[in-house]
């Protein structure tokens, strides 16, 4: 499979992938550069066999970080500098309303947030996302948020909340129970085919992590 960019979207690609590495590289909450770089070739290679728009999904999946409000600080402020970026960069105002919603929708966000995507392009990023959130990549990535965040591995005593606050999903629980709060919820929430395929897998690998985290906890009886 091959896609077709044009030189002007080539060289905001370039542009765009620079700019973005030189504000996240050194991230340690799971959402640094390598986070992007994952879900931007996943994000592609689901575009091309949708036929989507590779542009789009490749742009958007690059900047969806910048937007977010555990690393901007201010959802508001981060969109304005996707924003800002992109009308510096002349991208074309309709591919901007595009990007921009893709980036203000595609957040779980404690699963709060309940928006659907739109566009096929806003769905692929999500999936790409969210792939990214599952499997041993999603485990590692949930251990480093939490030490960030200084939130204890577990508590057994403490058990999945149904309903939650933003802020008490990003600054409270523990690193297991955001696995059941959201990570193993991922898999029902893919939007495409081959998302779905993927998501299979990587389910598998955090419902095995968590039989034997369990068992490890409870220690030799």
């Amino acid at each position: 499979m091959s896609v077709h960019l044009n030189h002007k979207q080539e060289r905001v690609i370039s542009l765009t992938e620079h700019f973005v590495k030189n504000e996240l590289y050194y991230d340690n909450t799971g959402h640094d550069w390598w986070h992007i770089s994952r879900v931007t070739n996943i994000a592609k290679k689901i575009a091309i066999i949708e036929n989507a728009d590779v542009f789009i999904c490749i742009i958007a999946s690059l900047l969806h970080d910048i937007a977010d409000e555990k690393i901007s600080g201010d959802e508001e402020i981060g969109l304005y500098r996707v924003e800002h970026w992109l009308k510096k960069n002349e991208v074309l105002n309709g591919d901007i309303a595009h990007i921009l919603e893709i980036i203000s929708t595609m957040s779980y966000k404690g699963g709060t947030n309940k928006c659907t995507m739109s566009t096929l392009e806003g769905k692929i990023v999500q999936d790409a996302d969210r792939l990214d959130a599952i499997g041993a990549i999603g485990i590692s990535r949930v251990m480093c948020y939490s030490a960030v965040k200084q939130r204890p591995i577990h508590h057994p005593e403490l058990t999945p909340r149904t309903v939650i606050t933003l802020d008490d999903y990003r600054n409270s629980g523990t690193a297991i129970m955001h696995f059941y709060e959201k990570l193993l919820k991922l898999k029902d929430l893919m939007n495409t085919d081959y998302a779905k395929q993927l998501a299979a897998g990587r389910h598998e690998v955090l419902e095995k992590y968590l039989e034997q985290f369990l068992y490890e906890w409870d220690g030799i009886k």
